[in-house]
C-alpha cells in the first residue's frame, strides 16, 4: 500500500506537471507543423482537423520560392554565423583576461558589463538607426552584425570568464615550462578544454541573432535584406494572411535551431555547468 501511494505521489507531483508543461510547450509547434502540411482550404475548414487529411508540401515550396524565404534564410545565416565568429573571438579573449588577471577597476568593469544587460533594446533603436543611416549601412548585414556583436559580448564575456576560471592555471604553467609560448599554451591546452563553453556561447549567440526581430526590422528596409523574423512579419497582410505559407515559413525558421540544439546539447549542459561553477 505504501509503495502504491508513493508511486501515485510521484505521478501527481512529478510526471503530471512535467507532462502538462511539455504539452503546453509543444502544442503550438505541433499546430504550426499541422497547418503547414494542409492545403489552404483545409486550414479554414470546420470542424478543425487535428491531423492533415491531405498532407502537402506546397506551402513549403511556395514560401521558399515565391515569397523569398531562400533569401531570408541566407541573410539570417550570414548575420548569425558572422556574429558568432566575432563574439566568440572577443568574448573568449576578454573572458580569459577577466579570469586570469587582476587589474585595477576589474570589479567596476564587471559591474558595467552586467549593467548593459538591463538596458531595454527598444531604447537603442533610434540612436542605432541614426548612426547607421549616417554611415550608409541601413539594410546592410554589417549593421546587424555590429549591433548584435555589441549586444552579446557583455553577456558572453561573463559566461566565458566563468568557464575559464574552472581550467586549472597550472596546466598553462606546465605547458610553458615545456617550451610553449603564452599563445601556444592557450591554443593547445586551454582552448580544447573550453570547447563546451565555446559551444554554449556560440549556440546562445546564434539563437539570439536568428530570432531577433525588432532591431532587424528597424535596420532593414529592403525585402532582399530581410532576415527570417522580418520576412515572416512581412507575410501578415492588412486584409488577408496566407496561413499555410506563414506556418511553413515558421517551420523552416525553426529547423536550424532544433538541429543546433540537438547536436550541441551535451556541450551546452557542460558549458553552462562550468559557467555556473565559475
Amino acid at each position: 500500500m505504501f509503495t502504491k501511494n508513493k508511486k501515485m505521489d510521484r505521478i501527481l507531483t512529478l510526471y503530471l506537471p512535467l507532462f502538462m508543461m511539455l504539452s503546453f510547450t509543444l502544442f503550438p509547434i505541433y499546430w504550426t507543423i499541422n497547418t503547414a502540411l494542409k492545403p489552404e482550404g483545409d486550414i479554414v475548414k470546420r470542424p478543425l482537423q487535428y491531423l492533415p487529411a491531405n498532407p502537402t508540401v506546397e506551402n513549403f515550396v511556395y514560401s521558399w520560392t515565391n515569397i523569398g524565404f531562400a533569401t531570408f534564410f541566407k541573410n539570417s545565416l550570414i548575420v548569425g554565423i558572422s556574429t558568432v565568429i566575432v563574439v566568440l573571438i572577443c568574448s573568449t579573449l576578454s573572458g580569459y583576461a577577466l579570469a586570469r588577471y587582476q587589474f585595477k577597476g576589474k570589479r567596476s568593469f564587471l559591474l558595467m558589463l552586467l549593467c548593459t544587460q538591463f538596458i531595454p533594446r527598444s531604447m537603442m533603436i533610434i540612436p542605432l538607426f541614426i548612426i547607421f543611416k549616417n554611415l550608409g549601412l541601413i539594410s546592410s548585414p554589417l549593421a546587424l552584425i555590429i549591433t548584435y556583436t555589441a549586444i552579446e559580448i557583455p553577456f558572453t564575456t561573463i559566461l566565458m570568464s566563468g568557464f575559464i576560471s574552472n581550467v586549472p592555471k597550472e596546466l598553462e604553467e606546465a605547458a610553458m615550462i615545456d617550451g610553449c609560448t603564452k599563445l601556444q599554451s592557450l591554443r593547445h591546452v586551454v582552448f580544447p578544454l573550453l570547447l563546451p563553453g565555446i559551444v554554449a556561447t556560440g549556440v546562445f549567440t546564434f539563437i539570439y541573432t536568428w530570432n531577433e526581430f525588432l532591431i532587424a526590422l528597424m535596420l532593414t528596409n529592403q525585402q532582399s535584406k530581410f532576415t527570417l523574423p522580418v520576412g515572416l512579419s512581412s507575410m501578415l497582410g492588412e486584409f488577408n494572411v496566407n496561413y499555410g505559407a506563414l506556418a511553413a515559413g515558421s517551420v523552416i525558421a525553426l529547423i536550424p535551431a532544433v538541429i543546433l540544439f540537438a547536436y550541441a546539447q551535451k556541450h551546452l549542459v557542460n558549458g553552462m555547468g562550468g559557467a555556473v561553477k565559475g
